[in-house]
């Protein structure tokens, strides 16, 4: 040891290094807390109307043409008080393909539909499995919490792998 030097911290040299920690978990929780919080956002645009289907109309679309974006055919309805419609239209995604049959549910004034059932509600949370991976990198890397951010990653690649296997 160097006898000019004191042998432990100096109180003002724990009081940044204390500052500079909270700054740190601060500004990384905040970041991982807006990825998140960004993920259900995403989510729930269309995941309200697959989870919470008491008084919605609920039925089954068949495909019959499919454009760049979206895709259409006649609806079926399924509850009671759905009417049966020549013709909805339904997001074309890789859950959707010409010819086949698929129970959706109706959004409120409109002729739009959103895959329902396990498939549906899997599809629907793909945004917020892809933001609980992006999430634990923060969690591990800023906030330091290895274990959290592999429960939070391992929730996202088994939700994203189930909506992978269902759709």
């Amino acid at each position: 040891m160097i006898p000019a030097m004191p042998a432990t911290a100096t109180p003002s040299r724990q009081a940044s290094v204390t500052a500079l920690r909270f700054g740190r978990i601060a500004a990384m929780g905040t970041v991982a807390a807006l990825i998140l919080i960004a993920g259900v956002w995403g989510s729930w645009g269309s995941a309200q109307y697959v989870m919470l289907t008491k008084g919605r109309e609920r039925g089954a679309v068949e495909v019959t043409r499919c454009g760049a974006d979206s895709c259409t055919g006649p609806y079926t309805p399924v509850s009671v008080g759905s009417r049966a419609r020549e013709s909805v239209v339904i997001e074309n995604t890789v859950a959707v393909r010409k010819g086949q049959t698929y129970s959706v549910v109706v959004k409120p004034g409109t002729d739009t539909v959103i895959r329902s059932g396990p498939a549906g509600m899997l599809y629907a949370w793909v945004p917020m499995g892809g933001a609980l991976l992006l999430a634990s990198v923060v969690v591990a890397g800023g906030l330091r919490r290895t274990r959290v951010a592999w429960v939070m990653a391992g929730s996202g690649v088994a939700l994203l792998t189930a909506a992978f296997v269902v759709v």
